[in-house]
C-alpha cells in the first residue's frame, strides 16, 4: 500500500530522525518527494510511504506520538473551482498530471495523489486560485 503525506514537524522534532525511525522499525519504503525542513524550526516534507497497511498505520502513529502531523496531500493542496475558467494555464505547467482537463466535459480535474507540490500551478494560474499550504 503507498500513501503519500505531508508531514509536518513542530520545531522539537526536527532535530530527530524519525524518518530513519520508519524505515528500521517499521519497514516502511519512503520516497522524499519535496522536503522544506531546517533544524530548530518547524518544516513539512511531502513523501510516499510504503509497506502493508498495519505497518503504516503503526509508523503513522509512530509520528503522531512524536509530535509529527500526518496530512493527506488534498487537504494541503486546492483551487477554488468555482472561480475557475478552466483555461488550461496550469495543465500544461502541472509535469505530475495532477492536474487534467479533457473530454467529456473540459473542465479542469485534480488528482492530489500525483500532486507533488511544485507549486507550478500557483504561478501558471491567471486568477491565482491555488493555495497550498507548505512552509515557504
Amino acid at each position: 500500500m503507498i500513501k503519500k503525506v505531508v508531514l509536518s514537524f513542530p520545531v522539537d522534532a526536527t532535530d530527530r530522525s524519525l524518518t530513519y525511525d520508519l524505515v528500521k522499525k517499521f519497514d516502511i519504503r519512503i520516497n522524499i518527494l519535496k522536503a522544506e525542513i531546517q533544524a530548530g524550526k518547524s518544516g513539512n516534507l511531502l513523501v510516499e510511504l510504503e509497506a502493508d497497511e498495519e505497518r503504516l498505520n503503526e509508523g503513522i502513529d509512530y509520528l503522531h506520538e512524536n509530535g509529527v502531523t500526518v496530512s493527506p496531500v488534498s487537504s494541503k493542496v486546492s483551487y477554488d473551482a468555482e472561480q475557475c475558467i478552466d483555461c488550461g494555464n496550469c495543465v500544461s505547467a502541472c509535469f505530475s498530471h495532477a492536474l487534467t482537463i479533457g473530454e467529456p466535459d473540459w473542465k479542469l480535474h485534480f488528482n492530489p495523489e500525483k500532486c507533488i507540490a511544485c507549486k507550478l500551478c500557483l504561478k501558471s494560474c491567471p486568477l491565482k486560485l491555488f493555495r497550498i499550504e507548505f512552509a515557504d
